[in-house]
């Protein structure tokens, strides 16, 4: 009779009610620049719609683009047969070793000294990058200074990794072109001994590189100071379509041996392999001894961080790289890549001065690598999306790949539309 009782009251009870989620403080977010582009995109169903915001390579038909020699690499893995056992800390040696010698050069004396790991891309490498200077730079909380503007993600990467961040000057929108003078200037008056973050070639978002005589000086100055150079190569052969000449100014500064050098180093853009993330992280050491304890403490450092990187990808860029034919024809397809882009500047700039505007557009061409700093404004861009349907970063930054030879004349029509007044 009591346990009936006590079963009725218990049923005829109210729950308790949870007033407040463990998770209730959690703000939301702000939304993903990027993606928001591409849903406005997506739900737009104009057939001239043009999306311009994705840091990714199309072919002429708007298509995404696998290369010949990526395929062809991964039929001659398939065919070995090969395990999927775990990778050690620092990845697949085979592959960094390859990657070591795309960016320092087969001759580089460095190599017989540098400190290489495989990371998650170049934003997994950056990542690392940021922890092992947060650790070991010899400061309380590291300043990592990046060019006014650099890539989105590197503020938050290296903010992340428990870094500090501060900028020097860059980019001159006045001239949509390198602001040397201002950049040195920026240099000279940083902190001796301060972390500088360098974009090896094809400047994001801007497109603007400075010259091989524009690097000696900059060299010159970040030799003077003392400061550390970050470089962060995520277009090696995508720039110009030549992978040495990309990489001249990573391998003047090591082979001056005057500077610390640290590299990220990405296959995302110049192999095609973005989802596969495939990087590497480097450190210049002065000797062999050096070399080793760096290493010991990256490994230190990847172990709690994601244990060992994902082997595919690494095998993929592997392969490509120390197969003689299949390099070969992967270097001329990285060409293929770079000249198309290269093609759509000048089409996108003749078009315009066809129209007979009367702004100036050889930044267009000046400019290099996947992205132009078009100088458009946020209002320009908005009539862009709103009356053409046409998509981009609202700083006016157009992805060269999302041009084609059928939409380039639409969208210089577009351009002129909306900057004629």
């Amino acid at each position: 009779m009591l346990a009936s009782t006590l079963k009725t009251s218990l049923r005829g009870a109210a729950a308790p009610s949870r007033t407040l989620s463990t998770w209730s403080r959690v703000e939301m977010g702000p939304p993903d620049a990027i993606l928001g582009i591409t849903e406005a995109f997506k739900r737009d169903s104009d057939p001239r719609k043009m999306n311009l915001g994705v840091g990714a390579y199309r072919t002429d038909k708007g298509k995404p683009y696998v290369l010949d020699a990526v395929k062809k690499a991964e039929v001659s893995l398939l065919s070995q047969g090969l395990d999927k056992e775990y990778l050690p800390i620092t990845g697949l040696a085979k592959f960094t070793s390859a990657a070591a010698e795309l960016a320092y050069g087969a001759s580089s004396p460095a190599l017989g000294r540098l400190a290489i790991t495989q990371s998650i891309s170049g934003t997994g490498a950056l990542r690392i990058g940021g922890a092992f200077l947060q650790r070991f730079h010899g400061t309380q909380q590291p300043t990592v200074y990046l060019p006014t503007p650099s890539w989105g993600n590197h503020a938050a990467v290296f903010r992340d990794s428990g870094l500090k961040i501060g900028s020097y000057r860059y980019y001159d929108p006045k001239t949509r072109g390198l602001d040397l003078a201002a950049m040195l200037e920026d240099l000279r008056a940083l902190p001796k001994g301060s972390i500088v973050l360098l974009h090896a070639c094809a400047h994001n978002p801007t497109g603007v590189d400075p010259t091989a005589a524009q690097w000696q000086q900059i060299q010159q100055v970040v030799e003077e100071a003392q400061h550390l150079a970050f470089f962060d190569m995520a277009y090696q052969g995508f720039a110009t379509g030549d992978a040495d000449r990309d990489a001249s100014a990573l391998r003047a500064f090591v082979e001056a041996g005057n500077t610390p050098v640290v590299l990220s180093q990405s296959f995302a853009k110049n192999m095609g392999l973005y989802a596969e993330r495939v990087g590497t992280f480097s450190i210049v050491g002065a000797d062999a001894n050096e070399r080793d304890r760096l290493l010991s403490q990256l490994k230190i450092l990847v172990r709690p961080m994601y244990s060992n990187p994902p082997i595919h990808g690494a095998r993929i860029a592997a392969e490509v790289l120390t197969n003689a034919q299949l390099r070969s024809e992967w270097l001329d397809e990285v060409k293929l890549m770079a000249d198309r882009i290269i093609g759509m500047r000048a089409a996108l700039r003749g078009r315009l001065e066809e129209l007979g505007s009367k702004l100036p557009w050889t930044h267009i061409t000046d400019q290099i690598g996947m992205f132009c700093f078009t100088g458009l404004t946020a209002a320009q861009v908005d009539r862009l999306a709103r009356e053409f349907h046409i998509y981009l970063t609202r700083d006016g930054r157009v992805s060269m790949a999302g041009i084609s030879s059928s939409n380039v004349a639409y969208l210089a029509d577009s351009i002129h539309n909306v900057t004629k007044d």
